[in-house]
């Protein structure tokens, strides 16, 4: 198979960074938190995902750069000596050999920059870093993009139900893709993947919405007068990370919408990379709000994208025309 060893790579270290998560989330201290200059809350968890991933694929791939959202500054700074400690024994409980310096050079070795050309990992150790903190969603999203095109991604989703309607149910699942072949999900304490699909919904009446959970992150008033649009009857599946793909992709929802708060603000590319294929192997679909494919061959950032409309397919043409009402 195609990729068959860089497949096996992403689905081990995104197994070792959600073995950390639920780790750090069993019992996180509010000293294990500090703020980003954005104001946007880091964790042990951010750290110390990256570390692992990194250092995974680093032995595996020593010449593949990576591009992550995090960097060790912060761990640096003497005021945050404990939060530095913390990360480095958590790390540590996963990959025992690394010493504390080589810790941090794994987090740095995420400030690659991307673009068009070669092949590079892209990282986020923690989407969904609120809903962490909440005890809600959150994924560790890892992608592989060649030549400015994604070619494999991998979801662990430590907290996800196996089945959205019993929330009270099994939780835990990993998402894997690789261009081509489709897409699988398994639990996260099983080796066993099931193929999973869109949903074949083609009325919008029938469709269920999935949005983020915060409306700071994506409008939530849009959204309701796009789902008045289409006359979805359904009430939104609400959550925070790349869960929404996820859920769109084994057919819990049809309609996955990110609609921008602002004029300015750019998606990054490991929001978005992992779960993008997954969907698309899965039978679905995903534009921006235009209905362009997401470009990932411009670094870091999908400056040639606004928003994100994600669908079954079935569904596409008619979202994005209620989108365009919307924005017009």
């Amino acid at each position: 198979m195609p990729y068959e060893s860089e497949r096996r790579a992403a689905i081990q270290a995104v197994f070792k960074g959600c073995r950390l998560c639920e780790a750090v989330r069993s019992h996180l201290l509010s000293n294990e938190t500090i703020g980003k200059e954005d104001g946007s809350p880091v964790t042990v968890a951010d750290f110390g995902v990256q570390a692992v991933v990194s250092r995974h694929l680093a032995a595996s791939f020593p010449n593949v750069p990576l591009v992550g959202e995090e960097d060790a500054g912060l761990l640096r700074q003497g005021e945050n000596a404990l939060l530095k400690e913390v990360v480095v024994d958590h790390v540590k409980r996963i990959t025992s050999d690394q010493r504390d310096h080589e810790i941090l050079e794994a987090i740095d070795r995420g400030s690659g920059e991307g673009g068009p050309k070669g092949r590079f990992w892209t990282l986020d150790p923690i989407d969904g870093t609120k809903g962490f903190l909440r005890g809600g969603q959150y994924a560790v999203a890892l992608a592989l993009v060649e030549e400015g095109e994604v070619i494999l991604g991998v979801l662990g989703c430590p907290n996800l139900p196996l089945d959205v309607r019993e929330t009270d149910g099994r939780r835990g699942c990993l998402f894997v893709a690789v261009r081509g072949e489709g897409a699988t999900m398994r639990r996260l304490s099983d080796a066993v993947e099931q193929r999973i699909e869109v949903t074949e919904i083609a009325q919008p009446s029938e469709a269920r919405l999935c949005e983020s959970f915060e409306s700071s992150h994506s409008s939530h008033e849009h959204a309701a007068q796009i789902a008045q649009i289409l006359g979805l009857h359904q009430s939104p599946l609400r959550m925070d990370s790349q869960c929404k793909y996820a859920v769109v992709a084994r057919g819990d929802a049809a309609i996955y919408l990110r609609l921008p708060t602002g004029q300015s603000y750019q998606e990054t590319i490991w929001d978005h990379a992992a779960g993008s294929i997954i969907v698309q192997e899965a039978g679905g679909k995903v534009t921006d709000m235009a209905g362009k494919l997401l470009d990932f061959s411009l670094g870091r950032k999908l400056a040639n994208n606004r928003g994100i409309v994600v669908t079954n397919r079935e569904l596409h043409d008619l979202v994005l025309n209620a989108v365009r009402q919307v924005f017009p």
